[in-house]
């Protein structure tokens, strides 16, 4: 691919009816709930592991 066939593009302006945006922020809304809870056990079971690890490395 030579330099001269790189295209840049610049998005100016998204039209959507107010409706759509509504209903696709709600969609964002709910499914960020699910995330929200997978992502807090993944972390509460990193902090449960590092935390005994350095507790046990403190009583050596």
């Amino acid at each position: 691919m030579d330099n001269s066939d790189i295209t840049k593009v610049s998005i100016i302006d998204i039209k959507m009816p107010f409706l759509s945006m509504v209903v696709f922020l709600v969609k964002l809304s709910i499914a960020a709930i699910p995330a929200f809870i997978i992502m807090s056990i993944v972390a509460s079971i990193l902090f449960a592991i590092f935390g005994t690890v350095m507790h046990t490395g403190m009583m050596l």
